[in-house]
């Protein structure tokens, strides 16, 4: 078993639908750890980094389109085998071949909107950590909550 880091993603349709939580239950139920989550709006510049081994692609367009079209919720998930684990959980990307009790069985609509984004592999995991939380912005609680006295544990 080996433990990794995934980022997993709650798109716009997903957000709109208010099913974050129900999403964030799963996981946790399977005993992983959220490390890092954030709402927010997507800009081109992001999205289309983020889909770059589709730009050659003829729906590359409207995947931009749609993940700028509104808030999503970006999560950063640590666990055993956590990215293979999390693809099955998922499920097939369209929703006629996913199964009933994965994401995008339960929830899913079409093709496009279909709730949810997991990365594939370690390497994509990486690149999209990145993308959505760089390190430029990581901080400590110290810097949020600078309290006098405060003494390291």
């Amino acid at each position: 078993m080996t433990l990794q880091r995934t980022f997993i993603m709650v798109k716009p349709d997903g957000v709109k639908r208010g099913i974050i939580g129900e999403i964030i239950k799963r996981f946790e139920q399977k005993g992983f750890t959220l490390l890092n989550a954030e709402l927010m709006t997507v800009d081109r510049t992001k999205a289309e980094y983020h889909y770059m081994e589709h730009q050659d692609k003829p729906f590359f367009g409207e995947l931009v389109e749609f993940i700028t079209s509104g808030p999503v919720f970006a999560m950063v998930w640590e666990g055993e085998n956590i990215i293979e684990v999390s693809r099955l959980m998922i499920g097939k990307t369209s929703p006629s071949e996913a199964l009933p009790g994965t994401i995008r069985g339960d929830f899913a609509s079409t093709k496009e909107e279909n709730v949810i984004h997991g990365s594939d592999s370690l390497l994509s995991a990486e690149r999209e950590i990145e993308n959505f939380f760089s390190l430029l912005k990581k901080r400590s609680l110290e810097d949020d909550f600078p309290f006098e006295g405060r003494q390291s544990v």
